[in-house]
């Protein structure tokens, strides 16, 4: 299952991803938002990061106006790899060499075909689960650990 969120500068594109989705048959989960009005974006990367770190969802994808602000925001999550994406490389390469669990996206800066090719690339991308991969992946998560046992 796919856990999606967006605050209002996202919502446009969330829905047109979500119904991609559906129609790949491709289970969804929407946190929210569902209206145009003022909302604020943490509370929505932060529903979609705790759903996929705790197991509920295997991936999540969340859209901001800019996609910084909500990946910033999944990212405090223990075990989140939000990565931002604007094209299919760069989704692609999220997958291989980070292993992103979360995919961020800018309703205001990509368009929804843009937006829906980035989706099916990052999507269909597997980890490369070996030598320098793996080793910086760990190292991500060391430092994550690090931080975690300081508090």
């Amino acid at each position: 299952m796919i856990a999606i969120g967006s605050d209002h500068g996202g919502l446009n594109l969330k829905n047109e991803i979500k119904l991609f989705l559906i129609k790949k048959n491709i289970q969804v989960k929407d946190y929210g938002s569902c209206s145009e009005e003022s909302v604020d974006y943490p509370d929505y990367g932060h529903d979609v990061a705790r759903a996929v770190a705790s197991g509920e969802c295997e991936k999540g994808i969340i859209i901001c106006g800019t996609g910084i602000g909500i990946s910033v925001s999944a990212n405090k999550v223990p075990g989140i790899r939000a990565a931002l994406c604007t094209d299919a490389y760069m989704a692609r390469m999220s997958r291989e060499h980070n292993n992103a669990n979360v995919l961020a996206l800018g309703g205001r800066v990509i368009g929804a075909g843009l937006a829906l090719d980035i989706v099916d690339t990052w999507l269909s991308s597997k980890f490369i689960n070996e030598g320098r991969h793996r080793k910086r992946v760990s190292k991500i998560d060391d430092i994550e650990k690090k931080y975690l046992k300081e508090k």
